[in-house]
């Protein structure tokens, strides 16, 4: 087992960009710093702004199913917050009907790109999901110059 965990998010505001990464064998604690991150990152975009995010799960492995059961909404409910809707949710019909779109704060996020490990799924996700903003990807450093291109 890794003692290699990361669970942080970072603002750019230059940028416009969130950072935001959850790596190595995570319990459900890791999890709830890891979204805490997120919003306290995201409370630092000012009112009426705008921004893109990074989503890097390269390397994330949730050790019990209780702490991916608390995971996996983190990322599509933060960001219909924000008036995103996350492509990969057209998998749940229901749930993505039942999904409301804000804008916290008038904060609207304009792209996004999503890393992990597991190539079938992110394959998959690119072919059926992928948007001129939206992409899928497995090589982090590919994700982030992707989201740089266009933030």
């Amino acid at each position: 087992m890794s003692d290699s965990k990361i669970t942080k998010t970072d603002w750019e505001p230059v940028n416009r960009l969130i950072i935001t990464q959850i790596s190595g064998e995570v319990e459900k604690a890791d999890v709830i710093r890891w979204k805490q991150s997120l919003h306290d990152a995201l409370d630092q975009i000012e009112d009426g702004g705008s921004f893109s995010i990074f989503v890097n799960l390269h390397g994330f492995t949730a050790l019990n199913l209780d702490a991916h059961k608390y995971f996996r909404n983190i990322v599509p409910l933060t960001l219909a917050d924000y008036g995103w809707k996350v492509g990969y949710l057209a998998m749940f019909e229901e749930e993505a009907a039942r999904l409301v779109l804000t804008t916290k704060r008038n904060i609207r996020c304009l792209a996004a790109v999503h890393c992990h490990q597991d190539e079938t799924k992110i394959e998959k996700y690119e072919s059926l999901y992928s948007s001129p903003c939206e992409r899928f990807f497995t090589d982090p450093g590919k994700a982030e110059a992707w989201i740089r291109s266009i933030a």
